[in-house]
């Protein structure tokens, strides 16, 4: 079945709790071509957690530090500074996420592992690469705004 015609059909499904995914979880590894757009993934049933995080340096905070060895099964993946490709990968994430995996209620992991390999394999063959739509110069003056407006200075 194709993704157009399984998101229509889990529109009809009835919602469960979140206590049911809990159960039995799967995570999502997910490679992005950035030349071509094209994306390789695979669901595990691991009950980890993997964050990809930008090199701010958070995490290295000594609470940070400590709360992370009192977790095993939650792992930080850090970028390079200045990896602007973390934010075509999040872009990508959003769109499984919206077309795909909220566009109706799943009854199930094994339905929700389905519904993202049959969006991988529909988002494939006709990949593109992600482009930006704004300019350096624009994209640092919405910067400027934004952090006028949310600076606090507490």
């Amino acid at each position: 079945m194709g993704y157009a015609a399984e998101a229509v059909r889990l529109k009809k499904v009835a919602r469960i709790t979140l206590d049911s995914w809990l159960r039995a979880p799967t995570t999502l590894f997910a490679a992005l071509k950035v030349a071509s757009g094209k994306v390789h993934g695979r669901c595990y049933p691991r009950r980890e957690l993997h964050l990809t995080l930008d090199n701010y340096g958070t995490h290295k905070h000594p609470k940070v530090r400590e709360w992370l060895e009192a977790h095993p099964r939650v792992h930080f993946h850090l970028t390079p500074t200045n990896s602007s490709w973390l934010n075509l990968v999040d872009r990508w994430f959003g769109l499984i996420t919206d077309q795909a995996i909220r566009c109706g209620s799943l009854d199930g992991v094994p339905r929700l592992i389905r519904t993202i390999m049959s969006y991988l394999d529909d988002w494939n063959p006709d990949a593109k690469p992600f482009r930006w739509l704004k300019t350096p110069t624009e994209i640092r003056r919405k910067l400027r705004r934004v952090t006028e407006i949310s600076d606090t200075r507490h």
